[in-house]
């Protein structure tokens, strides 16, 4: 299933996730910085939504209480709050 998730406090927009079976099977990320875009989907593709969640919550970014790796974590933890 695909889900869209609009992003607050980071550089990015939007994530646009394709999870089947708790497994993220794709990441679209809408703005932001490309070399992350790029690191972070291949990094993150095809791991179970739990343990992205797991590794990615709480992270910041500079004086930011958010990043985009917590902003996929708070999309996907949505997603399992709404299955």
């Amino acid at each position: 299933m695909v889900y869209k998730y609009k992003t607050k406090g980071t550089c990015s927009s939007q994530m646009i996730l394709e999870v089947e079976d708790d497994i993220l099977k794709n990441v679209e990320i809408v703005g932001g910085c490309n070399g992350y875009k790029k690191g972070i989907t291949a990094l993150v593709k095809d791991m179970n939504i739990y343990d992205i969640i797991n590794k990615l919550s709480g992270i910041t970014c500079g004086f930011k209480n958010t990043s985009c790796p917590d902003q996929l974590a708070k999309a996907l933890s949505e997603i399992v709050k709404n299955k």
